[in-house]
């Protein structure tokens, strides 16, 4: 074939894949791209009307107060409304969730993709599941009657015997505190992260797993080496959803936290959170500064909770691989 040939033979293929790109499709094609675009820019439009909703009403306060960030001082009374002391409850209770729920989390999901026989793992999975369809203020109630007292009779004396110290396990023991609102966030996130991750390891490839086997590896080796790190991407998003989960959950934490604004060092003390506020002084607050200030927590764990999944989607993206090509 002569180079004229090809080049026309070329010219003809590109003119026709042009025109099939440009031709126009069904009626029902449109129709399902449409609601397809349609859909997505839905979302991001209640994402942004949230958030222009938020910054309208809490503005009066913003104005008078600021954002109240860098003040630990909450008396609404004297006109004092500084936050602080709700994000310090916030990232304290968090941190305790993911530290305790995320080893238990991943663990449970390795043990029903990995080790555990079907007919165990399969009834076990639907009982870890269900445990995220508990409302929260049933958490909350056996927190309140149970856990509390079990801190405050057995784990805080033991915590405090063996820990005591260090600043975080000194003082009195009222068993609500910040650990009582960290352990039952820890019990609200298991099954977030350990759902999550088990899907996420059950997807991994049989071929990672026995090729490790063939080498002569034992099942541990495999599941580190092979399982862990081949599903490090979805475990990492399993944990950041559990975080989501820990910030953004007011009614059990409300009920076991003991609900006082101060930064201490303490995890037997009591604490306030971001998301409890609003719900535990919205239908008492009375003048327009301080709804709008609670508005303003909510804004804030609005913006904070952004900033987390954008983190995530950071995170995820980095380990996946596809953040160093």
């Amino acid at each position: 074939m002569s180079q004229e040939s090809a080049e026309v033979i070329s010219a003809t293929a590109g003119a026709s894949a042009r025109a099939a790109r440009t031709r126009i499709s069904p009626a029902g094609d449109r129709i399902f791209m449409f609601l397809l675009y349609a859909s997505a820019w839905f979302v991001l439009a209640i994402v942004a009307a949230l958030f222009l909703v938020l910054l309208q009403r809490s503005w009066p306060a913003i104005q008078t107060i600021g954002l109240g960030v860098f003040t630990q001082l909450w008396d609404p009374g004297g006109g004092h409304f500084g936050v602080l002391t709700f994000i310090y409850g916030t990232i304290v209770t968090s941190a305790i969730a993911l530290l305790i729920a995320g080893p238990v989390g991943i663990g449970a999901a390795l043990f029903l993709a990995e080790l555990a026989p079907k007919r165990l793992a399969t009834p076990v999975a639907m009982l870890i599941e269900l445990l995220a369809a508990v409302p929260s203020v049933v958490y909350g109630i056996w927190g309140l009657f149970v856990l509390v007292p079990v801190i405050r009779m057995y784990i805080g004396p033991a915590l405090q015997h063996t820990f005591g110290f260090l600043p975080l396990f000194q003082g009195p023991i009222y068993g609500v505190g910040m650990l009582a609102g960290g352990l039952i966030l820890s019990i609200m996130v298991v099954p977030t992260v350990a759902a999550i991750s088990r899907d996420v390891f059950e997807a991994v490839p049989n071929d990672q797993r026995e090729g490790m086997l063939a080498l002569g590896s034992t099942k541990w080796e495999m599941m580190t080496k092979a399982v862990l790190p081949y599903a490090r991407s979805g475990v990492v998003g399993a944990l950041v959803l559990g975080l989501g989960r820990a910030l953004g959950e007011a009614m059990a934490v409300v009920m076991v936290i003991g609900n006082k604004p101060q930064i201490v060092a303490s995890l037997f003390q009591p604490a306030y959170t971001m998301a409890s506020v609003p719900a535990n002084e919205f239908s008492e607050a009375t003048g327009k500064v301080y709804i709008s200030a609670l508005i303003e927590v909510g804004l804030l764990l609005f913006i904070v909770s952004l900033l987390v999944n954008i983190s995530a989607r950071l995170l995820v993206w980095n380990a996946s691989g596809r953040g160093r090509r």
